[in-house]
């Protein structure tokens, strides 16, 4: 069982960069894909970032893309979001998700089989 927390989450102006982190523990880190996902307020949850198991290949959706890159350190069981250039459709619950089926970044909710309690960011314009 893999346990997942994030962090790093606030209030920023719109332009402005935050950096959320994900903290996972139960499980053998290296071998998970990991995955950024958030939702709005009344939309249905996206995909935002991916990287695979060695952190050697990444995906984006197109409206981060640029602006926001996902990290990891496997030494310290932990992948990162760094967000730049926020504007306030960034505004949402971002949550961290883990594949143990999947080595490489996957897009759709179906492949993650564990997910953290989410971290609210909020774009002001």
């Amino acid at each position: 069982q893999v346990q997942l927390v994030e962090s790093g989450g606030g209030l920023v102006q719109a332009g402005g960069s935050l950096r959320l982190s994900c903290a996972a523990s139960g499980g053998t880190f290296s071998s998970l894909s990991m995955g950024w996902f958030r939702q709005a307020p009344g939309k249905e949850r996206e995909f935002v970032a991916a990287i695979s198991w060695s952190g050697g290949t990444t995906y984006y959706a197109d409206s981060v893309k640029g602006r926001f890159t996902i990290s990891r350190d496997n030494a310290k069981n932990m992948v990162y979001l760094q967000m730049n250039s926020l504007k306030p459709e960034d505004t949402a619950v971002y949550y961290c998700a883990a594949s143990s089926t999947r080595r490489m970044p996957m897009v759709g909710e179906g492949f993650y089989d564990y997910w953290g309690q989410g971290t609210q960011v909020t774009v002001s314009s």
